[in-house]
C-alpha cells in the first residue's frame, strides 16, 4: 500500500539541517495540504513549522516516520514562483534554503512556531428587531441613528456602553464584524500630470512598444529630469494590459514621497513592502497583494519578493544604491533577484538612476542592457557647483561652514527659500579624547570610538548599539580634562540653530527617524515650510524632491575618499551628483556648495561638473589595472571567531587550500577586517579575484562544508559585495 508523504522543509536555520525530512500526511489533512503551505511537525523533542516542498506516494520506509501534526496556512504562503527563488538564492548566495525562504516572507508567514499575528477587525452595529419599543432616552437615541443604516460600535458606545451592551445582549441589535487593513491613507493626493518632453516620450515609447518581453533597461537620466514622470506612464499603459507592476527605492526615507506621487496617479491599487511597517501591517500588505486587490507595490528592497503571478513591469529607482544588497545572510543582489522575475515573467525591467554604477553602465556599453537617456532637466538648468577648499578656509578661521556657504545661507532664508546640508556622519562629536593622557573612549564591544550623541548625554556604539554615558574623568589617568572631536548632524544642527536667527531647522538621520512615521513626517513638514534648512545624512541625497531649495552645502565633502575601498571614489561622486541635484529643481535657479579638502580628486571635480563619462572613464582606468569589478568578479570570505589566535589560524588553512586547488584565481589575505572586532567577535577577510564563477564556486561550497560543524570559527561568503 502507496502512503501519502510530505518533504518538510523546518525552521532551524542551524548549517548541519539543510534539508528536508519526510512526514506521513494522516488522512484528515490530505485534502488541505498542499506544496507551498506551513505545517506544523514533530522534530525531535521539539514541535516545529515548515514550508511544504513536494507530495507523493511512497510504498516502503526502512524508518519509522512521523506524522504532519497541523496544516497551518488556508493558502499556500509561497507559489510556485517563489518556491523556484528561494532555491536561486539558495544557489547564487550559497545560503541555507530556509534561510532563503525565510527572508522572502513577512514575519507573520515565516515558519516560526508560537508566533501569531492577527487580522485586524472593525465593529458595527446593526438594528435585528425593528419592534422593540425603546426602554430609555440612551436606547431610543441608539436605535434612531441605525434604523436605516448601521454604525460603529466605537460611536454608539459614547452615547451609553451599558445601553449598547443590554440591546446586544436581548438581540435588538448586533454585533458585526469586519476585516480592515491596518495601512488605509485616505487622503486624497493631486495627481501633477505633466506633458512629456521630447527625451520622456522617446524613453516611454521604447518601453512601451516592447511590453511582452524581457528587456533590461538603463534609465540614465541627470537629476531633475523627470525618470518618475517616465516610470508613471510606461505603468499605466502596464495596467491596462491587467498585469502588476513592482517599484522599488533604495531607503525607507524615499517610500513616502513616491507613495505620494503615484497615489495621485492611481489611487488605491497600491500597496506598500519595508523594514519599518508593524509585522501586522506587512501582513495585511502581503494579503492586499496575494488577493489581487492591488496592482502596484512599492517599497524597498524586500519589496522584490511581492507575490505577484502577473508581473509586467519591474522598475529599480537609483539602481546604483549599496542598499540594494543584502548586508546579512542571505547576501542576495535585488537587480539580480529583480532581472530573474522579470526573465520569469518575459517583462522589462527597468534600472534608473543619475549616477548608475559602473557595472550597469559597462552592461549598458557592452549590449547587455539598452540605454534611455534623459540629458537635460525638465527646468533645462543645472545648478551651479561650486568647491571649497576647507584647507584654505581654516587658516581664515573658518572651520565648519566656509564664508561662502554662511553668506549664501543667509542669502536663501532672506528670500524664504529653502536649504539643504549634508553632513554623512550622525551623532554630535566622532570621538571622546582626554587631553591630558590621549585615551580615547571606546566600545568594550567593538573596539572602535564611541559617538558622542549630545541629546541623551550619552556615547553610543554604531555598531552593536552599546550605550553609555558620558564620563566625567579619564578612566585612565583620571584627568577631567575631557574633550569631544569631530563633527556630527546634531552639532552641526546646533550650530545653524545658533548662527541664523531666521533658521528653522529640522534633521533627517537614524537618530530622528526611529518612531513610526518619522520619514513621511520630515518630508511633508518640509516640503510645506515649515521649515527652511534641513540637515540629515546621506538619506537625504537622493530621490527628494522640493520646488523650493534653492542652496545645497555638503559639509566634509571628501569624507568618503577616505574609507579604505575601492569603490570609494565611485560612492563620493554618486552622494555629491545625488545631493546637488536636490537644488534648482523648479522655477528659481540652484547652487551648490561642496566643502573638502581633497579637491583636485577626480570624484570631485567630476562630480562638480556633472560629467558622469569623465568620472566613469577615470575610474575604470583604475580598476582595470588593480583588476577589480567590472573587469573582474569579487568574491569576500568573511572568517569569524571570537578568539583571535584560532582566527588567525584557520584563516591561513583557507588562504592555502586556495592557493593549492584554485586556477585562474587571485587570492588577496588573510587581513584584518576595517573593523576587526564587532560584538566580541573578531574578523578576518579573504578576497578572490576571478572571471568565470565556475573557478570558485566548487571549493567555496567546500570550505562552508568544512566548517558547518565547527562552533568556534564561522565562515561568511559574499559574491560581488558593495563593502570590503
Amino acid at each position: 500500500m502507496s502512503l501519502l508523504c510530505a518533504d518538510v522543509l523546518v525552521e532551524l536555520k542551524a548549517k548541519q539541517i539543510d534539508k528536508t525530512f519526510t512526514y506521513l500526511i494522516p488522512d484528515n489533512l490530505k485534502d488541505i495540504i498542499c506544496i507551498g503551505k506551513r505545517v506544523m511537525v514533530s522534530f525531535g523533542k521539539q514541535i516545529l513549522e515548515g514550508f511544504v516542498l513536494s507530495i507523493y506516494y511512497k510504498k516502503n520506509f526502512d524508518y519509522e516516520i512521523k506524522e504532519v501534526i497541523k496544516v497551518i496556512d488556508e493558502n499556500p504562503v509561497l507559489n510556485s514562483e517563489l518556491l523556484e527563488l528561494g532555491k536561486y538564492i539558495s544557489y547564487k548566495t550559497l545560503c541555507n534554503l530556509i534561510n532563503a525562504y525565510q527572508t522572502m516572507l513577512p514575519t507573520a508567514l515565516k515558519a516560526h512556531k508560537n508566533y501569531n499575528v492577527n487580522k485586524k477587525y472593525i465593529s458595527y452595529i446593526k438594528l435585528i428587531n425593528n419592534l422593540y419599543t425603546p426602554k430609555n432616552k440612551t436606547q431610543k437615541e441608539i436605535i434612531d441613528k441605525i434604523k436605516n443604516t448601521r454604525m460603529l460600535k466605537s460611536d454608539l458606545i459614547k452615547i451609553s456602553k451599558s445601553s449598547v451592551e443590554t440591546l446586544i445582549k436581548n438581540k435588538i441589535i448586533e454585533e458585526e464584524k469586519e476585516e480592515i487593513y491596518r495601512l488605509n491613507d485616505e487622503i486624497i493626493y493631486q495627481d501633477k500630470r505633466v506633458i512629456l518632453n521630447d527625451e520622456q516620450r522617446m524613453a516611454v515609447n521604447e518601453v512601451i512598444n516592447n511590453l511582452d518581453e524581457f528587456n533590461p533597461y538603463l534609465l540614465f537620466g541627470v537629476t531633475g529630469s523627470g525618470k518618475t514622470e517616465v516610470y508613471m506612464n510606461i505603468i499605466e499603459e502596464v495596467l491596462k494590459k491587467g498585469k502588476e507592476v513592482i517599484v522599488l527605492v533604495p531607503e525607507i526615507s524615499l517610500t513616502p514621497q513616491m507613495v505620494n506621487v503615484f497615489r495621485g496617479r492611481f489611487k488605491t491599487k497600491i500597496a506598500i513592502l519595508h523594514s519599518a511597517l508593524s509585522d501586522g501591517e506587512k501582513y495585511d500588505e502581503w494579503r492586499k497583494i496575494e488577493r489581487g486587490e492591488v496592482s502596484i507595490v512599492i517599497g524597498a528592497r524586500s519589496a522584490i519578493f511581492a507575490p505577484f503571478t502577473n508581473i509586467g513591469l519591474i522598475v529599480l529607482d537609483e539602481e546604483h544604491s549599496d542598499t540594494y544588497k543584502q548586508d546579512t545572510t542571505p547576501r542576495y543582489d535585488t537587480i539580480d533577484i529583480a532581472i530573474k522575475r522579470a526573465k520569469t515573467h518575459k517583462c522589462p525591467i527597468i534600472l534608473g538612476s543619475a549616477t548608475p554604477s559602473i557595472e550597469s553602465y559597462t552592461r549598458m556599453k557592452t549590449g547587455t542592457y539598452k540605454l534611455l537617456e534623459l540629458k537635460n532637466r525638465i527646468n533645462k538648468c543645472m545648478p551651479e557647483v561650486k568647491v571649497i577648499d576647507m584647507k584654505e578656509e581654516i587658516k581664515n578661521g573658518s572651520r565648519i561652514l566656509s564664508n561662502e556657504l554662511i553668506l549664501d545661507i543667509n542669502d536663501r532664508l532672506s528670500k524664504d527659500e529653502q536649504v539643504i546640508l549634508l553632513l554623512n556622519r550622525r551623532g554630535y562629536s566622532t570621538t571622546i579624547v582626554c587631553k591630558e593622557c590621549g585615551n580615547v573612549v571606546k566600545c568594550p564591544n567593538c573596539d572602535i570610538p564611541l559617538t558622542y550623541h549630545k541629546n541623551g548625554n550619552r556615547l553610543n556604539c554604531h555598531y552593536c548599539n552599546y550605550t553609555t554615558y558620558k564620563p566625567l574623568k579619564c578612566n585612565d589617568c583620571g584627568s577631567t580634562n575631557i574633550n569631544s572631536f569631530g563633527i556630527g548632524t546634531e552639532k552641526l544642527e546646533e550650530l545653524i540653530n545658533d548662527k541664523f536667527k531666521d533658521a528653522k531647522t529640522i534633521r533627517m538621520d537614524v537618530d530622528t527617524t526611529r518612531t513610526k512615521g518619522s520619514h513621511r513626517k520630515i518630508i511633508n513638514d518640509f516640503k510645506n515650510k515649515k521649515y527652511n534648512v534641513l540637515i540629515g545624512t546621506q538619506m537625504i541625497s537622493k530621490g527628494l524632491d522640493f520646488d523650493d531649495v534653492t542652496l545645497v552645502g555638503v559639509i566634509n565633502g571628501d569624507a568618503t575618499l577616505n574609507i579604505p575601498d575601492f569603490r570609494s571614489g565611485e560612492r563620493t561622486y554618486s552622494l555629491l551628483n545625488q545631493v546637488a541635484g536636490r537644488s534648482g529643481r523648479a522655477k528659481c535657479n540652484g547652487k551648490v556648495i561642496i566643502q573638502c579638502f581633497n579637491k583636485d580628486h577626480y570624484s570631485i571635480k567630476c562630480a562638480s561638473k556633472h560629467d558622469y563619462i569623465g568620472f566613469y572613464n577615470e575610474e575604470m582606468a583604475i580598476r582595470k589595472k588593480l583588476k577589480y569589478p567590472p573587469y573582474f568578479n569579487l568574491c569576500l570570505i568573511k572568517i569569524i571567531s571570537t578568539e583571535f589566535n584560532l582566527l588567525n589560524k584557520e584563516s591561513d588553512k583557507i588562504k592555502d587550500y586556495l592557493l593549492r586547488n584554485t586556477n585562474n584565481v587571485i587570492v588577496l589575505g588573510p587581513s584584518l577586517s576595517v573593523i576587526p572586532k564587532i560584538y566580541n567577535k573578531y574578523y578576518m577577510h579573504i578576497i578572490l579575484k576571478y572571471k568565470n564563477i565556475s573557478d570558485v564556486y566548487e571549493h567555496l561550497k567546500f570550505i562552508i562544508e568544512k566548517y558547518r560543524l565547527n562552533k568556534k570559527v564561522c565562515i561568511d561568503i559574499d559574491f560581488n559585495p558593495k563593502k570590503i
